[in-house]
């Protein structure tokens, strides 16, 4: 769809398209032709020389009707002036359904979706700043990856602090923002985003679940308990002033957020051990029901953990193997 956009763009012919066919686009459309062949940027491209607006399905998958000319409600408020922009703005609001236009005076393609009007950048544009966007986040993710390994020793230690947790915390939500606004620049891209979309995969794989257990390990044991999903959601509402804010991301979390934040906190033990290979989570999720704390875990027996439901000899012999890996591990690569 980018790339027949782009060649109608160069092609100075302008276009108006219609994403989605139902009953209602059909009642403010006259004339034009049935087609209903398979989208091609070519095809979309030749048929956009013609007079008339073309409509594709929902999915732009396919061309179903082309030269058509739309009559929306005209008394449907619109700020745009050209015709063919103001005509784009009425559809998408009678409609529903997105409807796009190139200029061809001005150059420019813009989208309708409801009332929302957004205008799409020149590809190059695009990608420098995606670029720019990919170089702070492996930035941001080094920074990520240090003060995650620096609380795996921590708790290991069992000198775990607000501040310790605050900071991973607030790593980690910095790292998924910038990754959703690449993600928005991979989206416009179309396929010259490919690339982008692969590289970022790379940085952010593990990232979302690494949220979640840092918030299921220190989420404070209440009363009225707040699930996992309300402090990330209490994480992701922070302005970005807030969010550089260690005091407030300890805040959202529900953790003490008083200075100097040196309060003592014990992690439960499910980040350790999701880094277990070959650990099932629900087998996981038993484990620190049943030992309550990372330092009970850690002292465990193999005896001691064929207690719990779903752990038997060799896989109590391969959790301690695992965590004491991971805590020999944890230690080098704070003090080697």
């Amino acid at each position: 769809m980018r790339d027949g956009l782009e060649r109608v763009l160069r092609g100075r012919t302008g276009a108006l398209i219609v994403l989605g066919d139902d009953r209602q686009v059909q009642e403010i459309s006259t004339g034009g032709f049935l087609l209903d062949v398979p989208f091609t940027a070519t095809g979309l491209r030749e048929l956009a020389k013609m007079d008339g607006a073309l409509v594709l399905d929902r999915d732009a998958s396919r061309i179903i009707r082309a030269a058509v000319h739309l009559m929306p409600d005209s008394s449907i408020p619109s700020v745009e002036t050209g015709t063919r922009h103001r005509t784009a703005d009425r559809v998408a609001r009678q409609t529903g359904h997105p409807v796009v236009s190139v200029s061809q005076s001005m150059q420019i393609i813009a989208v309708y979706v409801g009332e929302t009007r957004y205008v799409l950048e020149d590809s190059a544009s695009i990608l420098s700043r995606a670029n720019q966007a990919l170089a702070t986040l492996e930035r941001y993710k080094t920074r990520l990856d240090e003060v995650s390994s620096t609380l795996s020793a921590l708790e290991i230690e069992d000198l775990v602090t607000v501040r310790d947790v605050a900071v991973v915390a607030q790593r980690l939500e910095m790292v998924v923002r910038i990754a959703r606004e690449i993600d928005d620049y991979v989206l416009e891209l179309g396929s010259d985003g490919r690339l982008l979309s692969l590289q970022l995969e790379e940085l952010v794989t593990g990232v979302e679940s690494d949220r979640v257990l840092v918030v299921r390990d220190y989420r404070p044991r209440l009363r009225r308990r707040r699930s996992t999903e309300d402090v990330l959601e209490a994480l992701a509402a922070l302005s970005p002033t807030e969010l550089v804010d260690v005091s407030a991301v300890a805040a959202a979390m529900g953790l003490p957020s008083s200075e100097p934040l040196d309060a003592s906190l014990s992690p439960r033990g499910h980040r350790l051990l999701a880094r277990v290979p070959r650990l099932p989570g629900l087998v996981a999720d038993r484990l620190v029901d049943h030992f309550g704390s990372l330092q009970k875990l850690l002292s465990a027996t193999a005896e001691d953990l064929q207690l719990v439901d779903g752990v038997g000899e060799l896989r109590a012999n391969s959790i301690r193997e695992g965590l004491s890996r991971l805590a020999e591990s944890s230690f080098l690569d704070r003090y080697v």
